[in-house]
């Protein structure tokens, strides 16, 4: 148990540093987002095993970061069609568990509805102007406040699927600056960062957990809005000649090994 927990924080601590790929996606289409929100918002209820299974996976998440960032993003410089089908094939492989978890019986007004706020809050996003915080030109407290607003927004991306967390930072005009602090380990960037994004993260499951308890058919539908708005955040273009071979075969291998992760989980 304890090592499916740390093997699932490598692949979302792995891949939520590439910009379009989203945590929160990830930890959907892997079966432990529901366990997280719990762990968080009801953290109290069992302080030693919540504790246990936090530390456990975010062990696994800064491994992570560390390990698979920098390689994924030098794939995808080098081949980026290929990388992005197979992280859309990822993406669509998780999409099924998102519907059965919103357990729609019949068709209603909500599903359109729910489905098209959850596409449009990614589109909100994207369509922010870049730079909104300024990475270098604030010195003292200022810039400590301005790093913790930062990882407070940025939390809010990490807990909600298919809103990119790297994306939000790029947005905010920090993505490479805290690219570079995570593989030299600054801590003077890392720290104020990090304690807006926990404090931001504490607030956002609180919220999403109780939405998911007591209005869980709308809130997996938004959800899956969020998921297919980043699908076509991320969607690449139609590669030509070969590339669209290879990109086809990287798309279903994406689909087809979250596939198997989710059947195996099952069992």
């Amino acid at each position: 148990m304890n090592l499916m927990v740390f093997l699932k924080g490598l692949i979302i601590g792995g891949t939520m540093l590439v910009p379009g790929i989203s945590g929160g996606s990830m930890a959907i289409i892997l079966g432990i987002y529901k366990k997280l929100l719990a762990a968080v918002s009801d953290f109290m209820k069992d302080k030693r095993a919540n504790f246990l299974f936090l530390l456990i996976f975010c062990l696994g998440a800064g491994v992570g970061m560390l390990l698979f960032a920098k390689p994924l993003q030098k794939l995808i410089s080098l081949y980026p069609q290929p990388m992005l089908y197979f992280f859309l094939g990822v993406v669509a492989g998780g999409i099924p568990l998102i519907w059965k978890a919103a357990k729609i019986r019949h068709f209603s007004w909500q599903l359109p509805v729910c489905i098209g706020v959850g596409i449009l809050a990614v589109w909100a996003c994207s369509a922010l102007p870049t730079g909104m915080i300024p990475d270098e030109s604030e010195t003292g407290m200022m810039r400590l406040l301005l790093l913790g607003v930062a990882g407070f927004i940025a939390a809010i991306a990490l807990v909600l699927p298919g809103i990119s967390v790297s994306y939000l930072l790029l947005i905010l005009g920090l993505y490479d600056e805290t690219m570079q602090a995570i593989s030299s380990l600054r801590l003077s960037f890392l720290l104020p960062l990090g304690l807006g994004l926990v404090l931001g993260v504490i607030l956002t499951t609180r919220l999403l957990d109780r939405a998911m308890t007591y209005y869980p058919q709308p809130t997996y539908l938004i959800i899956l809005g969020f998921v297919l708005g980043s699908v076509a955040e991320l969607f690449p273009g139609v590669p030509s000649g070969v590339e669209l071979m290879i990109s086809c075969i990287t798309l279903l291998l994406g689909f087809v090994i979250i596939r198997l992760i989710t059947q195996w989980e099952r069992k």
